[in-house]
């Protein structure tokens, strides 16, 4: 049989002759305290009842689990072999009768990648953690399943702890903890409503928890009251703001029973925080999980606060959109993470004090879809999932954040009460069950009155990004007599699509300002379509197409346009309109149109007047990129010199105290290099150095001593010493990147050794690991490992948990080493390795694509 993965027909197959009545789950995990076993993984008891109905009795099947030890099967009373039945990742169900009961009693392993039940040890007081993480497929990795989103079923849960430790599930607890033979204490849960697998949750150990609650009366008069709660580490609970998450988490139950006219169907609402976290966070219905670095140990900025606030509420909108009403099949990941990341956005605009963020889903979000749409792996929205390790890798910012801008296109065209009211009847139509892109649209088409069909097949159902430039023709007089907005599509991908923009005319004011003084909304079509109602305006010094961001393409300029930007970026007035212009000329620099050292000067020049911080922040990243992939080499070392040497100005100007001037610190510390500059960053760390205001706390210590570290100005004792500091798991996590960061070819060999041949680290420390390795300094002493990668590949790929597998894969790939030999050593691995695992293969091309665009844009640097 099949190994761990599933395809798209074998689900189908099983979904067409199976339904699952209901599951219960006995979970046994004190084993997760105490020694270790002298060999092999360390496990759990895990026994898992299942009923469930075929449609054709005397059929085959299977159920899906990985762990390393089934003790016994049980199907219908009869007790099949283990060994028999059980080939490692599923087990073989035969002779099926039209009401069946299985009963499985397994040893499962607790995961250190982040897969399935990770067991985390604090090192500041020795505590142990459990948290759970399934998407797309990993309960099976805890407990017995049929592993595929369209099989929903009640769970009933139980569940055996050490003494004292919070343990918690998708539903609230059936009546107290009981004493437990051997010690310990047994929680039982009430059954949930039908869900899917691998939005089931369990959480246990001895968290820090904080109590709240939120009442709503509903339109029926009826109250609903919903428990909340957030959770950490206990060793985290002195950073803990949680009255911050229960504001915002009220204040997005008030905005979606506004507009969903569906209560929250999960009862409870706990959100816990945990440590060595793939995600950013899970939709786990009334137990959200997230990234424990979401509880800030040293000043962040505004922009940290609101992006916590857009998770808090992209998660919330998966209760309904994912968790209530849940795709078919991968194919319609979409369904549940495009709404959640358009209705996140619209949600904190409108509920909370994060108004700025639609600016970010300008500058941020679709940057991270534009690459994604770029990439040869791109994809429709709505894609073709032939199996589970294709669902892993399309959590990607097509399917999030591509999805939710065609959404915000969608809004416009069909109206925000139409669409509104086409979730509500989504949701009263199809709760609990599974649905596909053709569900959606017949609400749609009821609602708005408008043919579905079409706008799917160009938004929905293809590929690539459209661009947009204006082209405007002028009079004697120096008015408009037209303007026309010209579209153009990407050879492979040639569909024009049909879009709803505005176009804005802005020209300088007598106060050395940048102001828009038309605009006009137009429905784009073709390739060629003319704004009428801008005739007859006075000659702009800048068009800007897609002016408040209505639609998903590049923004493009004419000369003029463009000319405008290069000397007045930082005089538009308008934070939406500048953050888009800021989008438009970092695509032309990835794209190899403008020269990244244009981009940098635009930087230099005017970024300190930004005000929008997360747009700051945004520069700062694409500036070191550009700084790393894009200059040219031989001009790589004065422009990093021209930006730390604009970072400390700006460092210095900036408000003391203030975001901007921890924004302009931190980027300090990733560009410096100079003697002067490492001197600076080794004087605030030792206090000999001190800038108004600025508060160097631990985490700014870290980020300045890692590049002392990569630049050779600190050894492994000031490591130690700073470790000695911050003996927590944070301060774990930074130490082992600054060790690996080292400038020596014996650390990075080490650092090699760690990730590649071996396989101890958890999913946190090879991340960490792997950042030290790559540090951008590093170019000649990881040039050894260019054939080494591509060696290890197959193997890498094979051994490890596709968790990993991903991380190390894209992590290690040899992009420092920009040079064609390398783009021809990843071409000569693809040609040769046709029958390689497509998922690998995508990651593979997808890195080789970054590096041929860097290789490109370098090209057009050095020509500048």
């Amino acid at each position: 049989m099949p190994g761990e993965n599933l395809s798209r027909e074998e689900a189908r197959e099983r979904a067409a002759i199976l339904s699952v009545e209901r599951y219960e789950v006995a979970l046994d995990v004190r084993s997760a305290v105490g020694p270790a076993a002298a060999a092999g993984p360390r496990t759990f008891r895990s026994t898992t009842v299942v009923d469930f109905r075929c449609s054709q009795p005397g059929a085959s099947s299977f159920a899906d689990l990985i762990a390393p030890e089934v003790v016994s099967v049980r199907l219908n009373g009869r007790e099949l072999d283990p060994a028999g039945v059980f080939d490692g990742a599923r087990i073989a169900l035969d002779g099926l009768e039209g009401s069946n009961t299985l009963v499985v009693d397994a040893r499962c392993a607790y995961s250190r990648t982040g897969e399935g039940l990770h067991r985390f040890e604090d090192p500041e007081d020795g505590e142990v953690y459990l948290y759970t993480q399934y998407e797309p497929a990993d309960a099976r990795r805890v407990f017995t399943t049929f592993e595929q989103p369209d099989l929903k079923a009640p769970f009933s849960l139980r569940v055996t702890a050490p003494a004292g430790w919070t343990v918690l599930g998708n539903s609230a607890r059936d009546g107290e903890p009981e004493p437990a033979a051997g010690g310990g204490e047994t929680s039982r849960f009430l059954p949930t409503r039908p869900v899917s697998t691998y939005i089931t949750a369990v959480l246990a150990g001895p968290y820090h928890v904080e109590y709240d609650h939120y009442s709503r009366t509903l339109d029926d008069r009826t109250v609903l009251d919903v428990p909340l709660s957030a959770l950490c580490r206990r060793s985290l609970a002195r950073h803990f703001d949680a009255d911050e998450i229960f504001a915002v988490t009220k204040q997005g139950l008030d905005f979606f029973h506004d507009h969903f006219d569906y209560p929250y169907p999960f009862g409870k609402y706990d959100q816990a925080f945990v440590p060595e976290y793939n995600l950013g966070a899970m939709e786990n219905p009334g137990l959200v999980t997230f990234r424990e670095e979401f509880v800030f140990r040293g000043k962040v900025t505004r922009a940290s606060y609101e992006h916590r606030a857009n998770v808090v509420l992209h998660e919330m909108t998966h209760m309904w959109f994912g968790d209530l009403v849940t795709m078919r099949w991968w194919d319609d990941l979409w369904l549940k993470e495009s709404f959640a990341d358009f209705m996140g956005a619209l949600s904190q605009v409108e509920a909370t004090r994060y108004t700025e963020g639609w600016i970010t889903f300008a500058n941020r979000r679709k940057a991270w879809a534009y690459r994604a749409d770029q990439l040869p792996s791109t994809h429709p929205v709505v894609a073709d999932i032939r199996d589970l390790e294709d669902a892993k890798l399309n959590f990607d910012g097509i399917t999030y954040s591509k999805g939710a801008s065609v959404l915000k296109q969608l809004v416009a065209y069909v109206g925000r009460e139409a669409f509104l009211e086409a979730a509500r009847r989504y949701f009263k139509r199809h709760a609990y069950g599974s649905t596909t892109l053709a569900d959606l649209l017949s609400v749609l088409g009821e609602t708005s009155g408008r043919d579905m069909a079409g706008w799917s097949r160009a938004w929905l159902e293809t590929a690539g990004v459209n661009s947009l430039t204006p082209q405007v023709v002028h009079d004697e007089q120096g008015r408009i007599t037209e303007l026309s907005v010209i579209q153009t599509a990407d050879p492979a991908y040639p569909e024009l699509r049909p879009h709803r923009v505005a176009v804005g005319l802005y020209r300088r004011g007598e106060q050395g300002t940048l102001e828009r003084y038309a605009r006009a909304e137009s429905d784009v079509a073709g390739a060629s379509t003319v704004v009428a109602e801008l005739a007859g305006q006075p000659r702009p010094d800048l068009v800007l197409v897609n002016d408040d961001d209505l639609t998903y393409c590049k923004i493009r300029f004419d000369a003029d346009s463009l000319a405008t930007l290069r000397a007045h970026l930082g005089e538009l007035t308008d934070p939406l309109a500048r953050a888009l212009a800021w989008s438009a000329v970092w695509n032309l620099t990835r794209d190899g149109l403008m020269p990244a050292r244009d981009y940098l000067e635009l930087v230099l020049r005017f970024a300190g007047r930004e005000s929008d911080i997360g747009v700051l922040q945004t520069l700062h990243q694409q500036a070191r990129t550009a700084l790393t992939h894009y200059v040219a080499p031989d001009a790589r070392a004065a422009a990093a010199g021209a930006q730390a040497e604009g970072a400390l100005r700006e460092l210095r100007l900036a408000e003391p105290g203030s975001g901007h001037q921890l924004a302009w610190a931190r980027f300090l510390a990733e560009v410096a290099s100079s003697a002067a500059d490492l001197q600076l960053l080794q004087g605030l760390l030792d206090g000999t150095a001190k800038i108004d205001g600025l508060d160097v706390d631990q985490e700014l210590r870290w980020a300045f001593l890692e590049t002392l570290t990569a630049e050779g100005a600190a050894d492994t004792a000031a490591i130690a010493a700073e470790r000695a500091r911050d003996d927590t798991a944070s301060g774990h996590r930074h130490e082992v990147r600054c060790l690996a960061a080292r400038p020596s070819a014996e650390v990075k060999a080490a650092a090699w050794a760690d990730v590649v041949d071996f396989d101890t680290l958890s999913n946190a420390l090879v991340e960490a690991t792997i950042a030290g390795f790559a540090q951008p300094g590093s170019r000649e002493l990881t040039a050894p490992y260019v054939a080494p990668y591509f060696a290890a590949l197959e193997g890498l790929w094979a051994s490890r948990s596709i968790e990993i597998g991903m991380s190390v894969v894209r992590g290690l790939f040899p992009a420092l080493q920009d040079r064609e030999s390398t783009l021809k050593a990843a071409d000569a691995w693809v040609a040769a390795h046709p029958s390689a695992p497509p998922a690998l293969r995508r990651l593979v091309l997808e890195s080789r694509d970054d590096l041929a665009r860097a290789l490109r844009a370098q090209s057009c640097d050095a020509g500048r």
